[in-house]
């Protein structure tokens, strides 16, 4: 596991409240890991934090799981 991925798979358990083995890379924030939107947004701001990038909230819609959490914070080519 990469180093983003096993950050983000941090933010996720501290952020949404959930244990270590139901965060896999296909688990979907609202309907796997039990989320709403504001436990999305929360999740989003923290990883803007972490990570130290701005994500549109035209992009927030296509962040649906872990992995595409993972994905977007590669695209944006910051650790």
């Amino acid at each position: 596991m990469s180093d983003i991925a096993e950050r983000i798979t941090e933010i996720v358990i501290e952020h949404m409240g959930v244990y270590p083995d139901q965060v896999t890379p296909e688990a979907r924030f609202l309907e796997d890991l039990g989320g709403d939107s504001l436990d999305v947004v929360e999740l989003v701001m923290a990883l803007e934090d972490d990570f130290g990038i701005a994500i549109p909230d035209a992009d927030v819609e296509g962040i649906k799981t872990v992995q595409d959490a993972i994905r977007y914070v590669e695209a944006a080519g910051r650790t």
